[in-house]
């Protein structure tokens, strides 16, 4: 069975085949960081704009990589929410067309639940049951998964998410957009204790988070210190550190909660190499250890697309009707599949 992947969230356009019998075949991906740098963050109708323009040839691309035909293609995934509106229409009309043609199922599948999803693609995947911490610039969520579709969220952000937090203080700083790989890169040469941020939630019980006040510590940092190389670098470095601590905390207050040995950590958040380092830790003082995706598929990307779609295509699941997108879509509200009751990939 191999399905075709179309991942058009935010400000990339992902594209992916993957078999259920050889794993993933072929993928591509367009970044849009150079159209939307200049303007410091993703402007909607450009992303949408350039998913139309970039989609058809990466489906090319990657049928020829893959050296298959349309007519090889026994379904299609794309990514139905949560994400900009005008993107997610963009990838489900292209579905939706190329499905319609090809007379193949196709299903909208949730960009967080492939996200979730990603470590699967590896070559040591995790088995159910485990413990994910979702981390991207849109998302922060801690989920108990029992498998495909069976998930419990643990906790969230109650304001903005840490990638959103990561991007917000790389601004303040002088950083280019996108700010998470640079405030990393700026915050390993920083002076450690010259500041020290607010690690939010931790003296409270519950898995919730919160990364606004942290945000204002650092908007404070910024205004009453003389900004100079050496003051950049260990205020992102204290903003790192404030973060990985409250994630640390967090994950091994989880841990201990549902009793689980397993953490997968996706989402581009997923892709700092100080955060992957530290949970490692608090997963293997907890007698587990951590899996991630390889750093390619931390970011949006079609393969985890492809991935999430075929497992629950294969369960019989397919969309019926006029295309639908859901910009705003709750993990929890995500059903497991009705073909396998939620017992897990196929």
């Amino acid at each position: 069975m191999i399905i075709l992947g179309l991942e058009t969230t935010c400000d990339e356009t992902g594209i992916a085949l993957h078999d259920a019998a050889a794993g993933l075949l072929a993928h591509r991906l367009f970044s849009q960081v150079k159209l939307h740098a200049e303007y410091g963050g993703v402007v909607p109708e450009l992303a949408s704009r350039d998913h139309i323009r970039r989609i058809l040839p990466l489906v090319e691309q990657t049928l020829a990589e893959a050296e298959l035909q349309p007519c090889d293609i026994d379904g299609v995934a794309y990514a139905r929410g949560p994400g900009l509106a005008g993107a997610l229409l963009a990838g489900a009309a292209v579905a939706k067309g190329l499905a319609w043609a090809l007379d193949r199922p196709v299903l909208g599948v949730h960009h967080m639940e492939a996200h979730l999803l990603a470590p699967m693609l590896e070559a040591d995947p995790p088995a159910f049951p485990f413990l994910a911490l979702l981390v991207s610039g849109g998302h922060t969520l801690l989920v108990e998964v029992a498998g495909v579709g069976r998930y419990h969220v643990l906790g969230e952000s109650l304001d903005d998410a840490a990638g959103e937090a990561f991007d917000k203080t790389a601004k303040l700083l002088g950083l280019p957009y996108p700010g998470g790989p640079a405030l990393e890169k700026l915050a390993a040469v920083g002076e450690p204790g010259r500041w020290v941020f607010p690690r939010p939630m931790v003296d409270r019980p519950g898995l919730d988070f919160s990364f606004s006040g942290l945000k204002t510590a650092v908007v404070n940092a910024v205004h009453n210190t003389t900004l100079d190389e050496a003051a950049r670098a260990a205020i992102a470095r204290a903003f790192q550190d404030a973060v990985v601590d409250t994630f640390a905390i967090k994950v091994k207050r989880a841990l201990v909660q549902t009793g689980l040995k397993r953490l997968v950590v996706a989402g581009g958040v997923g892709a700092n190499t100080v955060l992957r380092e530290r949970l490692q830790a608090v997963a293997g003082a907890a007698g587990g250890r951590a899996y991630y995706p390889r750093l390619a598929f931390c970011t949006d990307n079609g393969a985890m697309i492809a991935y999430a779609g075929q497992q629950r295509l294969s369960m019989g699941e397919q969309d019926v009707g006029e295309v639908e997108v859901r910009p705003r879509w709750p993990l929890g509200e995500l059903a497991a599949p009705l073909a396998n009751a939620g017992l897990g990939p196929v």
